[in-house]
This record gives C-alpha cells, sequence and structure tokens, in this order.
C-alpha cells in the first residue's frame, strides 16, 4: 500500500495509572508514529497514531500480541486524525536531550544540534522501545557514566533500540552483547548501531534472546531496563554472568518496586553499589558480593 500523509490512524489504550511504560512499549513496539498521554483519575490513556499505509486493521493485529498479557488494559476508541503536517510535528518532538554529565540521546535529523563536549547516542523513534526520552532509560545512562569502565565488556539484555549498548560503546567498553525477544526489535537495533551510530560489526553481538537463558558469556557490566517482573525472574542469573569485580545496572522500576527489588539482592548474591531517581522511576547499580 502506497504512503499516504493525508491522514493518519490513532488507537486509544486505556490502563490503571501506573502501567504507562506497558502502554508506551506496547505502542513502540508496534512501529506508532507517536502518541500522547492522558491522565484520568485512577486511568491512563495514550493515544497511538499510526501511518495511513496500512489498515486500521493491521496495526491492530500488530499491537493486540502485546496486550494480551495486560488484561486490565483496553482499546478505549480508534479512528483517523485529518491532515496535520505530521512529518513536522514529530521531527520536533524529538529534540536532542542531555542526559548525565556527557550524553545527549538525538534524533539522526538533529544531527550537529548537540552541545559542545557532548557524546551524541542517535537513535530513531517510533519503533523499538528505548528512545532515552523516558525516565527509566536516563537514569541507566547516568549510572553507566559512573560505573563504566573503559575495556569492559557489556551485556544489553532486553536492548529494544540498542541505544545502552551504543552508550556503552561509545564511552569505551570494548564489546557488547546485546539481546531481545523480539525479531523485529532486533533488526532496529541493528539499524541504530551500524547504520546510525558507525558501531564497528565486531564489537557488537545482537541476537534473539530471552534474559540470561543460553547466555554463555562472561561481562563486567550487565544492563537491564526492562520491567520489574523480568528484571526479578533474571536476578538468579545475574551473578553468575558477572566476572569477578562485575557489576549490574537495572532499571524499569518505579520507586515502590525498587525498594522491594533491592531486599532480593543479598539472597542472589549481589549488593547496592549506586541509585538514580528520576520522577517515579528509579536505576540500581549493583556488585557482586
Amino acid at each position: 500500500m502506497e504512503r499516504n500523509d493525508n491522514f493518519w490512524w490513532y488507537i486509544t489504550l486505556r490502563g490503571p495509572a501506573g502501567l504507562e511504560d506497558v502502554l508506551s512499549s506496547a505502542a513502540e513496539s508496534t512501529g506508532c508514529i507517536g502518541s500522547t498521554v492522558t491522565n484520568e483519575g485512577d486511568a491512563v490513556d495514550l493515544q497511538v497514531y499510526y501511518r495511513a499505509n496500512q489498515d486500521l486493521g493491521e496495526w491492530l493485529k500488530m499491537l493486540q500480541p502485546y496486550l494480551e498479557p495486560w488484561r486490565e488494559i483496553e482499546i478505549k476508541d480508534m479512528g483517523r486524525v485529518e491532515n496535520r503536517a505530521w512529518n513536522t510535528e514529530w521531527m520536533d518532538a524529538f529534540p536532542p536531550l542531555n542526559v548525565g554529565e556527557k550524553l545527549v540521546v538525538m534524533a539522526p535529523w538533529h544531527a550537529g544540534k548537540e552541545d559542545p563536549g557532548r557524546l551524541p547516542i542517535f537513535i530513531y523513534p517510533g519503533s523499538a522501545f528505548g528512545t532515552g526520552y523516558h525516565q527509566s532509560t536516563q537514569a541507566v545512562l547516568t549510572l553507566m557514566e559512573r560505573w563504566l569502565k573503559p575495556g569492559d565488556v557489556v551485556a544489553d539484555i532486553g536492548c529494544g533500540t540498542a541505544i545502552l549498548s551504543i552508550a556503552a560503546l561509545k564511552m569505551g567498553a570494548e564489546r557488547a552483547y546485546a539481546r531481545d525477544l523480539d525479531p523485529s526489535v532486533v533488526r532496529e537495533a541493528v539499524r541504530n548501531t551500524l547504520e546510525l551510530n558507525g558501531i564497528a560489526g565486531e564489537k557488537l553481538d545482537i541476537a534473539v534472546g530471552d534474559l540470561l537463558k543460553g547466555f554463555e558469556h562472561k561481562v563486567d557490566l550487565l544492563l537491564a531496563n526492562i520491567l520489574y517482573e523480568p528484571n526479578l525472574a533474571m536476578l538468579p542469573d545475574v551473578a553468575g554472568a558477572l566476572n569477578p569485580g562485575g557489576r549490574a545496572i537495572f532499571s524499569g522500576l518505579v520507586v515502590e518496586e525498587g525498594e522491594k527489588f533491592k531486599e532480593k539482592l543479598a539472597e542472589n548474591g549481589l549488593r547496592l553499589v549506586d541509585e538514580v531517581r528520576l520522577d517515579d522511576w528509579c536505576g540500581l547499580a549493583v556488585a557482586r558480593l
């Protein structure tokens, strides 16, 4: 079907407050071109926008598998939005974003607009999860500045766009292993790393993977910007994947979840060494006992 810029489709998702990250991840994983969030009491609505180059029914089919595990999320309504200059609005919606002391996350069309001295991380927004504009991703990047050492071997589990692998390699990591459960996400990660950021192929191993299942490498720094449940499920395997002196950084946790997560560290051979809180989200840096 030919591209049609005269209108685009929208699908409105509704869920309980606190599931904003789940809603956004589902939307981004299906190739949306943008979204808006509205809070109504104990509920949150995410209106997701899609190009008109496919029928609305096709976008619904793509979205449905991501919603099946979340029965509390429903499709509130859907339709079409007419005649707006979405291309310009979309580009303006992703301005360069300074993170930590020395990084800047930016879409490729903003290249050259970064502040002097900032290291640019180029991400193409709108598909895989991890544009850098969410507090959970910013928390990991901030902790990486503190804990990544030149020459580190890194694991990026649930890599999404591979933003964390890109940042790690640009900050001096020797090699990164990026894993994600979704093959389409892996393809997008390859695009972001090799095409947009010029990462050498021999420094990056991107593959489909379910957390640390079947992961046979030892790393100096493990990164996981995923939700509480998969972080918790992976926790018993983390210490075994780390070299002596290895560290891990977990995010995708609201503050309350972070407190519960910290209680599980010692029994899994880990200890807390650092923490970053951004609004309601936290990132935790841990080391082997």
